[in-house]
């Protein structure tokens, strides 16, 4: 009877060792998305189930319930500074992601519950911010569940929300530009002056190119062999109409690029450049 338990036992033990070896796939595999946006970060976690077979909005998914937007736990979206999403404003921090679907019209849901397991513990008095948002149609079916961080620019990005034949696209917005522009006018009176950084960022945001052009010769007075600086410098020039001084500045970006590895790419640049100033001329 002793050898009998101890070889039950025995036996035992390796099936539960087994089973802690066994590893199966997951139906609806864990994802994470870090994204850089202005100046932090998004991050989202969560689930990803797919069609299988299965019709998805009106059925798996109900319409006018409160749905966990993807599967297993509450989907997770973490905001490192703060943010405007479908217009409302959004502290930095970490929320869960919920959606109210229906066919012509979605609700999305900014909720502090993040240890909720899907929709269950879901409670509105929670709730952040809550909007409307009208669903795109596709003729092509997204097999798996996939949320996506696209159209990024220096202050504003939208959260993509995409499965079966619908799309969901949420506007998100930093409102950085007066933060920004201090921290800039700031940074102007340091020891080590970021001219260029300056110079690059107002004129991507279209704004204050005088700033931009001021900014872009002082940095080049600390270094006038660097060619990415007359480029900048040369489109600069060519969006404030000064047409010589752009042509003047993508040749010199021309010039002094030779020899470098990016002598092909900025030749391609400033003649480009060169050509449609000089048609403007």
């Amino acid at each position: 009877m002793k050898y009998l338990s101890l070889l039950t036992a025995a036996l035992l033990l390796n099936v539960a060792v087994q089973a802690q070896e066994l590893k199966l796939p997951a139906m609806s595999p864990g994802a994470k998305i870090s994204q850089d946006f202005s100046t932090s970060n998004i991050e989202i976690t969560y689930s990803r189930p797919s069609m299988r077979g299965r019709k998805i909005f009106g059925d798996l998914v109900p319409y006018g319930e409160v749905w966990r937007t993807g599967a297993n736990s509450a989907t997770k979206i973490k905001f490192g500074e703060d943010v405007t999403v479908g217009g409302q404003v959004v502290k930095a921090g970490e929320y869960a992601l919920y959606t109210i679907p229906s066919q012509t019209e979605w609700t999305v849901i900014i909720n502090k519950g993040t240890g909720n397991w899907g929709n269950a513990g879901y409670d509105v008095a929670s709730d952040v911010a809550r909007f409307k948002i009208t669903p795109k149609m596709s003729d092509k079916n997204v097999q798996t569940f996939t949320i996506n961080i696209g159209n990024i620019t220096f202050n504003s990005c939208n959260l993509e929300l995409m499965w079966e034949k619908t799309k969901i696209v949420i506007p998100i917005k930093a409102n950085n530009e007066e933060r920004l522009n201090a921290n800039i006018d700031k940074a102007i009176n340091h020891p080590t002056v970021p001219y260029f950084s300056a110079a690059n960022y107002y004129f991507e945001t279209n704004q204050s190119l005088d700033k931009a052009y001021e900014y872009v010769n002082k940095a080049l007075e600390t270094n006038d062999k660097a060619f990415y600086m007359w480029n900048l410098k040369a489109r600069i020039a060519q969006k404030m109409g000064k047409n010589a001084e752009g042509i003047a500045a993508a040749e010199k970006s021309i010039e002094t690029a030779k020899g470098s590895a990016f002598e092909s790419e900025y030749a391609h640049k400033g003649n480009k450049l060169i050509a449609e100033m000089k048609k403007r001329d």
